[in-house]
């Protein structure tokens, strides 16, 4: 693998320099917001050992740069059947990030038939960077939140000059925060499409930029599903005749999603709901609840989640930045899960009506198993 020298270089100033992976990060000259897959946005953590290729084909990090935790990335390679871009997003890259930071990239042999991870990246036009400390990174984060960052060349390649420093400082004081960003537009389906049509019973997945596995839970169930686009209003769903109607994860901010929450407000008790993650917020803000920016959310494969009615602990996969406000949910719903790392509203349900939300991915992909039986839970809504 061939490399370049290249730079993190972080809103507040802090650049952490490190070698090329993947696609050749640009100019610092060549940046440009028109670029849909700049290496630029919202610099997260994600705590998961393993499950990479997972993390990096969900469609909820988009607009995001991805610091994995764990130190050693990129060993067993790539699978395309660990692709986890939904079924409408067959022609659009695999990879969702914006970009990918790690401490050691393997660059060995691979089983064979799969690829290596800068193969990959390669192939689905995306930045990395190894070489990096990621454990400063991540406790800066932690410490301070999150924050913008871009991957980049410098021209002389082993610095960044004056002048470059000052055009990256301008760069990202005019790139979006991920506060107000509408980006569902960026991610799923842009036509109806129907699986398993002999299932028993039928639900509609509004697609929000879902991951894969939610689409094989509901198949797994012999449920009948049609995955429509985020653009969908209540009308053009109820005449589809679902049985459940379920809102996908997805990526940016839910408050902003304006078209979409009106729709779960007209939806609210004419048929079952379930949401998961960005589903999870945008049927709470249907109910009259808000949502905050959280310091740096939860991304990650082991984070432990409180259910309040057995009060058992559940380990889940998350991906998040925004949360429900507690104090902000009506009388009439309970909370169901909470975090048992901050008390984080993780899911709710309504004490008179069919509806369900968890702000965690109980179809894990990566992570544990220990929440998949929440997909039964809403089935038996369905008589």
């Amino acid at each position: 693998m061939k490399s370049d020298r290249c730079f993190l270089y972080l809103e507040d100033g802090t650049c952490y320099g490190g070698q090329s992976f993947g696609r050749i990060p640009p100019l610092v000259t060549e940046l440009s917001l028109n670029d849909k897959q700049l290496p630029a946005g919202e610099l997260v953590f994600n705590t998961g050992m393993a499950g990479y290729q997972a993390i990096f084909t969900d469609p909820s990090y988009t607009g995001q740069l991805i610091v994995m935790t764990y130190p050693h990335i990129g060993n067993y390679g790539t699978w395309p059947e660990w692709n986890e871009c939904g079924p409408g997003e067959e022609n659009k890259p695999s990879v969702k990030m914006q970009g990918v930071i790690v401490r050691n990239l393997y660059q060995g042999p691979v089983p064979h038939e799969r690829k290596t991870l800068d193969t990959f990246l390669k192939e689905n036009n995306v930045v990395g960077i190894c070489g990096v400390d990621t454990r400063a990174l991540t406790l800066k984060i932690r410490e301070e939140g999150n924050c913008n960052a871009v991957i980049v060349r410098a021209k002389n390649n082993e610095s960044l000059s004056s002048s470059e420093i000052n055009h990256l400082k301008d760069f990202l004081n005019s790139f979006p925060k991920m506060e107000g960003r509408n980006l569902i537009l960026e991610v799923g389906t842009k036509k109806p499409l129907v699986f398993n049509p002999q299932g028993n019973k039928h639900i509609c997945l509004v697609d929000c930029g879902l991951k894969a596995n939610i689409l094989r839970e509901l198949i797994l169930r012999n449920s009948k599903v049609t995955i429509v686009p985020s653009s969908y209003e209540a009308e053009d769903i109820l005449s589809l005749h679902p049985q459940g109607i379920l809102f996908s994860n997805g990526p940016g901010d839910p408050a902003v999603l304006t078209s979409v929450i009106k729709c779960a407000r007209e939806l609210i008790g004419k048929k079952p709901l379930f949401g998961i993650c960005l589903g999870h917020q945008i049927i709470s803000l249907a109910l009259g609840a808000k949502t905050f920016k959280m310091k740096f959310g939860h991304h990650g494969v082991n984070h432990p989640v409180r259910d309040e009615r057995l009060r058992r602990v559940l380990i889940t996969s998350q991906n998040h930045g925004f949360a429900v406000a507690e104090e902000s949910l009506p009388p009439q719903i309970e909370i169901l899960f909470r975090n048992c790392n901050d008390n984080t509203v993780e899911g709710i349900i309504h004490q008179k009506l069919p509806l369900l939300t968890v702000q965690f991915h109980p179809e894990a992909a990566p992570g544990p198993y220990d929440a998949k039986w929440i997909f039964d839970e809403f089935l038996k809504f369905i008589s």
